[in-house]
């Protein structure tokens, strides 16, 4: 959520800026902002517009400053809508201040500052901005202004401010949101995301929590409050500028699909050792998944529906509980977590704000805890006990692609470690387990080869319609919330998955001539039962988009298309399965000429509850 980009250096900061803004565009926002200091001037150079980034590069582009030392912001409106008096930067006094978060006591401060009819805006930021100038005009003094501020916010912030008297330097401070940091010969950055800053260097740090960072063109310094000097630790990016763009591809959600093959090999054969998997690289101890008698497995959106079919593959092979938990309900509900408890949170961006706190009230609560995360040195990752990071590469797309296979990958390989540990497992069978892992990439690439004519296919009829269904029972219907979601995020149509045993119970009223009705039927079991569901609906004039296993007679009055998946155990049909359901929603977005990589409201990077 927001986009924040700082700059101060040797060269035009107002390029910096707008081109950070660009590349933190993915995040989400509905208006963006950019403040430059003068060289001439003592009133920095601030424009807010609503809308897309070109729209403020166009409006900065008509009056240019030249200017070294400059933010950006890119705003998700939360308090007060969408207006350019709203948008970021806000300026009072001397003090111009961008903010990601939410301060969840603005209403308590405007009222203890005596602000009501100083506010311009209906933003918690501004309130922000203006105790920041009261307390700077009582000190004359940047570090000590900007410590009294933190100090009477409730909330979580990333702040970047700039002085209008002090020309060169960029302050920030965070609690929660992420920034990171990076220098250069071409001078020094800070940014919410590393996106932003990978052209000019690979080398970074992830500005510690509640250290003020002094962003200068010579160099950045970091202190704590108690003013003592803090060195930062240094990470390095693992991918090139290449890999956060398109490559030919219209657009990164299709080109993110077609990365799934490598990403799950990247994320799969370092853990397989002679056969098996093994976490030593991971550095997580066997005792982790041998002294719990239970799993909770939280999570938000996508990666909550990850964990689902994780449940799902973890409790029959283990015979102990597992719950999955959405991570803004698990703080508010008096969830049993103990000391046998292993808490296992997934998140693609490591900043799930809700996921991070659940994760530390199940920690307190004397839970073990394990972090699935794709961002090296998060928030969540630095905060659990262990972490095992999923190697996606960078994911743009708002809609969450290969960040979701590549969790799944994790998942099915902490089952086949908790089954051999446990004894739930025979030797042999956890090698072939491993071994169906280790397929998985090679499986994916097959499906990309053939599927995508066929989702096309099936999308000119989902364009035209405005409900559509996903049914499927056990895994299938784990594999069908993930499918619905990936459509309505993206397209804009109202996506229901249901559990096709329910249908008769409710939803088949919903069923009339020509909805669409994706149905899954991928586990042998269940197939006649499944199928028996698929005919209800049939005959109540669905348009039944049937998946299934390659080696499944289906009569062909059943369905009227049909997508085929290769044969395999039953078990490990989501990785095929989920290709197809990412292509359908794909086609269908781009199908209704929708922007498929910025869907409306959404936004990649969830920080504020």
């Amino acid at each position: 959520m927001c986009g924040i980009i700082g700059f101060s250096g040797y060269i035009d900061a107002e390029k910096v800026v707008l081109e950070g803004l660009k590349e933190l565009e993915y995040r989400g926002y509905d208006s963006a902002g950019i403040a430059l200091q003068r060289e001439d001037s003592d009133i920095p150079y601030i424009v807010k517009k609503t809308g897309p980034v070109k729209e403020l590069e166009k409006a900065v582009l008509e009056n240019r400053v030249e200017s070294f030392c400059g933010i950006g912001h890119t705003r998700w409106a939360t308090h007060g809508g969408v207006t350019d008096v709203n948008a970021h930067p806000h300026h009072i006094g001397k003090v111009v201040l961008i903010h990601n978060g939410i301060i969840e006591n603005y209403q308590e401060l405007i009222n203890s500052y005596e602000l009501k009819d100083k506010l311009i805006s209906e933003t918690d930021s501004e309130v922000a901005c203006h105790i920041l100038n009261y307390y700077y005009e009582k000190t004359k003094d940047p570090f000590e202004s900007i410590k009294r501020t933190v100090g009477v916010i409730i909330g979580s912030y990333s702040f970047c401010i700039m002085f209008s008297d002090i020309k060169d330097t960029i302050f920030s401070i965070r609690n929660v949101s992420p920034l990171v940091a990076a220098s250069c010969d071409k001078g020094s950055f800070i940014a919410s995301d590393v996106t932003a800053l990978i052209q000019y260097s690979k080398k970074y740090f992830v500005l510690p929590e509640k250290v003020i960072a002094e962003i200068k063109k010579t160099g950045i310094e970091l202190r704590s409050p108690d003013g003592k000097k803090v060195e930062p630790d240094y990470l390095t990016v693992d991918w090139d500028v290449e890999a956060a763009q398109k490559a030919g591809y219209p657009h990164f959600m299709i080109k993110e699909i077609n990365e799934q093959p490598d990403a799950l090999e990247r994320t799969v054969r370092p853990r397989i050792v002679s056969g098996m998997t093994d976490f030593s690289g991971d550095n997580i101890p066997d005792s982790l998944f041998t002294d719990c008698s239970r799993i909770i497995i939280i999570a938000c959106g996508t990666a909550n529906y990850a964990g689902t079919v994780g449940k799902s593959i973890f409790e029959p092979l283990l015979k102990i509980p597992v719950n999955v938990y959405i991570a803004s309900e698990y703080r508010y509900e008096d969830v049993i977590t103990d000391k046998n408890t292993l808490c296992i949170v997934i998140s693609q961006s490591g900043e799930t704000v809700d996921t991070l706190e659940a994760m530390k009230l199940a920690s307190q609560k004397g839970a073990k805890t394990l972090a699935i995360v794709n961002v090296k040195a998060s928030t969540i990752a630095r905060e659990a006990d262990y972490v095992l990071y999923t190697h996606a590469g960078p994911e743009i797309s708002v809609a969450s692609t290969k960040a979701y296979t590549v969790q799944l990958a994790a998942l099915y390989l902490l089952a086949a470690k908790m089954g051999e540990l446990r004894g739930c497992l025979t030797n042999d069978e956890a090698s072939e387990f491993t071994k169906a892992i280790e397929n998985i990439s090679d499986t994916v690439k097959k499906v990309l080869e053939y599927v995508p004519a066929q989702c096309k296919h099936v999308s000119e009829t989902m364009i035209k319609s405005k409900d559509a269904f996903y049914i499927g029972r056990g895994l299938d219907y784990a594999f069908s919330l993930e499918g619905a979601l990936k459509l309505k995020e993206i397209s804009y149509i109202h996506a229901e998955a249901c559990a096709a045993g329910e249908l008769k119970h409710g939803t088949i009223a919903l069923i009339e001539k020509d909805t669409p009705v994706v149905a899954i039927a991928t586990q042998k079991k269940i197939f006649a039962k499944t199928l028996s569901n698929v005919k209800e609906v049939k005959a109540r004039g669905a348009f039944v988009i049937l998946i299934s296993r390659g080696d499944e007679e289906i009569a062909e009055e059943t369905c009227d298309i049909l997508i085929k998946i290769p044969s395999m155990d039953d078990r490990f049909a989501v990785f095929a399965v989920a290709v197809i359901l990412q292509l359908i929603a794909y086609y269908t977005a781009d199908g209704k000429g929708f922007n498929v990589d910025k869907p409306r409201n959404l936004a990649k990077s969830v920080t504020v509850e």
